[in-house]
């Protein structure tokens, strides 16, 4: 099994996203239509959210863990996010445990933009150059960067020794609050060199080859980098370089290159009911809605095994952790899960009432535990999601 998470950090307009009737004869909504062909192959999903979640912006980053980082100490697992999770269960069966990619640029990345977080808290860094996704899934290392990289991992690896002795002579002369925060490092310290090791088992594995290759030069518009970023995740899971992605858009990096789109994304999102704004984001959220559509018709047209399609084998996960950016809003998450072998088809709408709630996470648990993962709970969840398998 395989997941993408695909995360609009200034959210989708919820007037354009949900359908006004539930079950399986929902009409189509102006976000909906470019998916309508596979109408079979997923799901959206009304009044799921994360419980006392809240902030605006500043919430969104909890848009994978259902819960804020800043109330993550005390909790087990933190704010651990769904693809984090997963990626863990992977482990270094592939290349790549996970990838993380947004395609704002550098300039974009924020503490709140960030959706992948570790068991330790910690934001999971994103990738927001295209070539140096690229290069890192297929380009082969030549031998010199191999023995480079081979030196280096055994440098840090003795550096991370002795500093584990250190911190073991420490342990001995702490308190019991200290010794929590000795603990955190500890797991951190473990979680460098697991990854070291990893690094080490592909060091002499060819990458996978690939009938591809990037636009040279290299685009520079939003409307250009979207399908390319979706081609490269594709390409990933299709070779086995990983399972897990998770996939940041966010403000374009420069110019939109959509046409009558002048101004930015972040601006357009709150559009107070501005005709002129609201025109706009229509367009790019028509533009948005049918990078999505294409990409998961291009995992259904890869075949795999005994007629089973990548996604079949592949849960496709999209909405935000913002409810409606022109509001700062943070309930109604807008959420749809394509692929992954689930009974689709259907418009789900669950209680709205404050007291009967249900949490997004359990949507979150439903997904880890189709993936492989023998878990009970996640972040926020009470359980697994009814009605849905």
């Amino acid at each position: 099994m395989r997941m993408v998470c695909i995360g609009y950090n200034y959210g989708i307009n919820p007037d354009a996203f949900f359908p006004s009737e539930a079950g399986k004869n929902y009409t189509a909504t102006r976000y909906l239509k470019p998916f309508m062909d596979m109408r079979d192959r997923f799901t959206v999903f009304s009044n799921l959210d994360h419980p006392g979640v809240k902030g605006g912006h500043a919430a969104v980053h909890a848009f994978l863990s259902g819960v804020l980082a800043n109330q993550a100490k005390d909790r087990p697992g933190r704010n651990v996010s769904v693809d984090q999770m997963a990626a863990d269960h992977v482990g270094s069966d592939t290349r790549f445990a996970s990838l993380q990619l947004d395609i704002g640029g550098a300039k974009s990345i924020k503490s709140w933009t960030r959706m992948s977080w570790t068991r330790n808290g910690v934001p999971a860094p994103p990738i927001t150059d295209l070539r140096q996704v690229f290069d890192g899934l297929f380009q082969e290392t030549s031998e010199s960067q191999k023995k480079r990289l081979a030196r280096s991992n055994k440098l840090n690896s003795s550096i991370l020794d002795v500093v584990m002795d250190d911190a073991a002579l420490l342990k001995k002369r702490l308190n019991p609050k200290d010794l929590d925060k000795l603990d955190e490092y500890f797991t951190s310290i473990r979680e460098v060199e697991k990854r070291l090791n990893m690094s080490e088992d592909w060091l002499n594995t060819a990458k996978p080859v690939v009938d591809f290759r990037l636009p040279d030069p290299m685009p520079i518009h939003f409307v250009e980098k979207v399908p390319l970023y979706y081609e490269l995740i594709k390409l990933a899971l299709q070779t086995d370089s990983t399972r897990v992605v998770s996939y940041a858009i966010s403000e374009w990096d420069g110019s939109s290159g959509i046409d009558g789109v002048d101004q930015g994304y972040h601006t357009l999102t709150h559009h107070g009911r501005d005709e002129t704004r609201l025109s706009q984001l229509r367009k790019v959220e028509d533009f948005l809605a049918k990078a999505q559509a294409d990409f998961i018709r291009s995992l259904d047209a890869v075949k795999v095994e005994e007629g089973r399609s990548l996604l079949d084998q592949t849960m496709v996960l999209s909405g935000s952790g913002m409810g409606n950016a022109s509001s700062h809003s943070n309930v109604k998450l807008p959420l749809m899960l394509a692929g992954g072998g689930f009974r689709h088809g259907e418009h789900k709408v669950y209680s709205a009432k404050e007291h009967s709630k249900t949490p997004a996470c359990n949507l979150y648990l439903t997904m880890l535990q189709r993936f492989g993962l023998e878990v009970d709970q996640f972040g926020t969840s009470t359980g697994t999601l009814d009605n849905f398998s």
